[in-house]
């Protein structure tokens, strides 16, 4: 087992749920998004996994509990997380057909 996919086990444990919830869909990122992950060295892989597993990083409690309830009923789910000192959002359709990377000013 890589570090990478020990890194991966331990944010499940940590969020509480090894189980991928929904389907993604296609996987885009919008150019502002690209530049903060790569200006941050930073991989989409582990944003767009803590989303999918249900750790939605730093939405209001509304927010959070919308996204349960939108694995339930099929609609859009959202997620927020801090990548040096900037947000980068990713946003799951309700269709479930694309899921989105991108910073809040560009929706």
């Amino acid at each position: 087992m890589n570090l990478k996919h020990q890194a991966s086990e331990k944010r499940q444990r940590r969020a509480g749920n090894s189980t991928v919830l929904f389907p993604l869909g296609t996987l885009v990122a919008t150019p502002g998004a690209l530049d903060l992950l790569d200006r941050t060295a930073t991989n989409a892989a582990i944003f767009v996994d803590r989303h999918q597993r249900g750790d939605f990083g730093t939405v209001g409690a509304q927010d959070a509990q919308a996204n349960k309830d939108a694995v339930q009923d099929g609609t859009r789910i959202l997620s927020s997380y801090s990548i040096g000192g900037e947000r980068l959002w990713v946003i799951t359709e309700a269709d479930r057909t694309l899921t989105t990377l991108l910073l809040p000013d560009e929706y």
